[in-house]
């Protein structure tokens, strides 16, 4: 961590949406500055308590970052623990039933997740020798990894200086750098996000942002709204999402069912219910066994 003197007081940062964010400039001593008030924030009000925080462990940081895609930080902390206990390594996690793997899912949603986490693990296991790949493209070849979670794997389990943007990191750089703006542009954001990159430790950096972006949505209007990335999440109440959760946890309490008798306890619409159990199974979810699905074994 940098040294401590002329840090900014917390208190200074504008965060009540009341009143106008501190702006920074594209300046090295913009940049200086900004990087201070972001480590000294973390140093004050950090979430240092999250279980992935105190491990290097390449396969318990992959999974962390997987769970941390489309899930509140609180649900994960509850079902990270009992995943690496049931899985704890790529080996078991590689060879492990698949309906075990979504017993152990369950609550958390986007189960697809859970089958990319597992082609995650064999991959590793038959191609890499069970050792976790440490570069950006090769880990962005994996299912279920993109660029920005193959950054965050880099800079978490082996503390490499990547440049990668992803939402709570977006917000910062907007509120901080391009507040007064609209259709900001993720190419331009890049760059900053370059210059300000804590290169004594960048683990610990990411880590700063990230918090630093999730207490940004908690009080002040969503800075995101001001990317030209932006997207506003759809509900999930009558979606689609909702459906395929409750197909595979009745099979998960049921074994296998006739697709008639899962329409019949969904109560949903037969085409629709129909549509989803084929797109289950083409995802490699569930197969049909003469007259039932199942989960895949």
């Amino acid at each position: 961590m940098p040294a401590r003197k002329n840090k900014p007081e917390t208190k200074q940062m504008h965060l009540d949406g009341t009143t106008p964010p501190i702006s920074f400039e594209d300046s090295e001593q913009g940049i200086a500055a900004f990087r201070q008030m972001v480590l000294s924030h973390y140093e004050q009000s950090g979430r240092h308590d999250m279980p992935w925080r105190h491990t290097t462990d390449p396969y318990h940081i992959l999974v962390s970052e997987i769970m941390l895609q489309q899930t509140q930080v609180e649900r994960v902390t509850i079902k990270y623990p009992e995943f690496i206990a049931a899985f704890p390594d790529f080996t078991a996690l590689a060879h492990a039933p698949l309906a075990d793997i979504l017993r152990v899912w369950q609550g958390m949603g986007y189960n697809r997740r859970a089958i990319a986490l597992q082609k995650c693990a064999i991959r590793v296991t038959e191609e890499f020798r069970g050792i976790l790949p440490r570069d950006v493209e090769t880990l962005a070849t994996f299912p279920g990894i993109g660029h920005a979670t193959a950054s965050s794997i880099a800079a978490f389990a082996f503390n490499l200086p990547v440049v990668f943007i992803e939402t709570n990191i977006r917000r910062v750089f907007i509120h901080y750098f391009f507040h007064d703006r609209d259709a900001v542009r993720d190419d331009e954001i890049l760059p900053l996000v370059g210059k300000a990159l804590y290169l004594d430790d960048p683990r610990v950096w990411y880590w700063a942002l990230m918090d630093l972006g999730t207490l940004l949505k908690k009080s002040v209007p969503n800075p995101n709204r001001k990317s030209v990335h932006y997207t506003k999440q759809s509900a999930f109440e009558g979606s689609d999402r909702r459906i395929r959760g409750q197909v595979l946890k009745l099979l998960l309490s049921r074994g296998g069912t006739a697709p008639a008798a899962i329409v019949r306890e969904l109560g949903e619409e037969k085409s629709r219910v129909l549509r989803i159990l084929a797109e289950l199974e083409d995802e490699g979810f569930i197969r049909k066994t003469g007259t039932k699905i199942m989960l895949v074994s």
